[in-house]
């Protein structure tokens, strides 16, 4: 890993929430992510599951984690099973955690090699009355592909058919969207480097630059600073290439008089930043790209102070589209009248601002959680309206990331410039 370790009391903690709210004399089984072939005889790089890496801190393939808290062996109670090295592993894919390096990481004491895993599971799991699967119950999730946590399931029905299967989503839904302390670090750590980017590449941006060669600043100053790279796929989205919402080609040349809208930030230590901003390619916004932004602008700072413990989902997201109506009114894309008739389960600001305007923010950049629960302290999320004109080629999105504290909302991207002179000024000083 390129980041730095992580304070295992972090993992110990987040199991021990977890246990906590499981039925008694239950078992719970994670798994890590699949290893995916890209080719014939090569894998993606392998991504960790959001919720092993959640309970353990270790980001390494083929392992497995088993919570027993209730097990009449106490060696059991809290095992990790990890793939065992070798000379042929160490030669062609590098190094894996030791026993004691897992335990550093995890502060999980019992580890055991994966090919123990069948031998100690059998003997304590006929013990226990229920066992907890984890799947990936995501609302923005469809399930194609059957992944491992599915595929053990099947096999644990077949060997263990009388237990009852308890689903460890509905837990870690709760747990996950609540941010310790040690999370918000590493997520304000995910935000400073993705300023750090920024700064970079207002610097950087001049008409005639294409857009891939601003995506190589980013990842320059991602991986000069650790972190694990993009939290998503970049967008770098110059002129009419910024009305399609998740444009990734970025290949694109800049052109005199266009707007770049970016939504790009950095991961850390699998903790995602989400930033988005739009930006003049000459360093200066004509009258009409600024009457846009500022619009957006003042959209993203009512809908800030709207991000606060108890607020509901729907009711938030139809509040920021009615100031959205209104600053569309001013702008001349909407009219007042048609807007005071329109159908309110289609409004009419959907037309230039068809997405929400904030998410959660974590392990994953969609994070887990459930958009039913009003907002809570300790949840982060992004707020990001955009105006959208095909008409005029113009895309415009802000975005920041907010956490809630007990008084009140602290953004954790306040350090980043959005206020256009701002941007203005920084583009305009190299």
């Amino acid at each position: 890993m390129k980041y730095l370790p992580v304070n295992e009391q972090l993992f110990t903690n987040n199991r021990k929430n977890f246990v906590s709210r499981i039925k008694p004399n239950s078992i719970a089984i994670f798994h890590s992510n699949d290893e995916y072939p890209r080719n014939g005889d090569q894998n993606f790089i392998f991504k960790q599951n959001p919720d092993f890496y959640y309970l353990t801190g270790v980001d390494q393939e083929q392992s497995i984690l088993v919570l027993y808290p209730d097990c009449p062996n106490q060696r059991y109670k809290e095992v990790l099973f990890l793939r065992q090295t070798n000379d042929h592993i160490a030669v062609w894919e590098g190094h894996k955690y030791t026993k004691e390096e897992a335990r550093k990481a995890s502060g999980i004491q019992n580890i055991y090699w994966l090919q123990e895993y069948d031998t100690v599971l059998h003997t304590v799991i006929n013990y226990s009355d229920n066992i907890y699967i984890n799947t990936n119950e995501n609302d923005r999730y469809a399930h194609t592909v059957p992944y491992r946590d599915l595929r053990m399931l099947e096999t644990l029905r077949q060997k263990y058919p009388l237990h009852h299967y308890e689903r460890s989503a509905l837990i870690l839904r709760d747990l996950r969207v609540v941010k310790s302390e040690i999370e918000v670090e590493l997520t304000q750590k995910a935000c400073d480097i993705t300023r750090d980017a920024f700064i970079r590449v207002l610097k950087f941006v001049q008409p005639g630059v294409a857009e891939y060669e601003i995506e190589a600043e980013i990842t320059h100053e991602f991986l000069k600073q650790r972190a694990t790279g993009h939290a998503y796929n970049p967008i770098i989205a110059s002129g009419k290439n910024a009305i399609v919402l998740h444009y990734i080609d970025n290949n694109q040349v800049c052109g005199d008089g266009d707007v770049i809208l970016f939504d790009w930030a950095a991961e850390y230590a699998n903790y995602n930043a989400d930033m988005s901003r739009s930006i003049p390619v000459n360093g200066r916004f004509t009258k009409r790209q600024r009457q846009v932004y500022d619009a957006v602008l003042r959209v993203f700072r009512a809908a800030s102070k709207m991000i606060v413990a108890g607020t509901v989902w729907n009711e938030y997201h139809d509040e920021v589209g009615k100031i959205m109506a209104g600053e569309l009114i001013d702008l001349g894309l909407l009219s007042k009248h048609d807007v005071d008739k329109q159908d309110p389960k289609s409004p009419l600001y959907k037309k230039y601002f068809m997405h929400g305007t904030s998410h959660h923010l974590g392990l994953d950049v969609h994070d887990f959680a459930s958009r039913y629960k009003p907002f809570e302290v300790g949840n982060i999320l992004t707020c990001e309206p955009g105006i959208y004109i095909p008409e005029e080629g113009l895309g415009i999105r802000l975005e920041n990331n907010i956490l809630i504290t007990k008084d009140g909302n602290y953004d954790l991207m306040a350090h980043i410039p959005i206020e256009a002179e701002e941007i203005e000024e920084l583009m305009n000083s190299k």
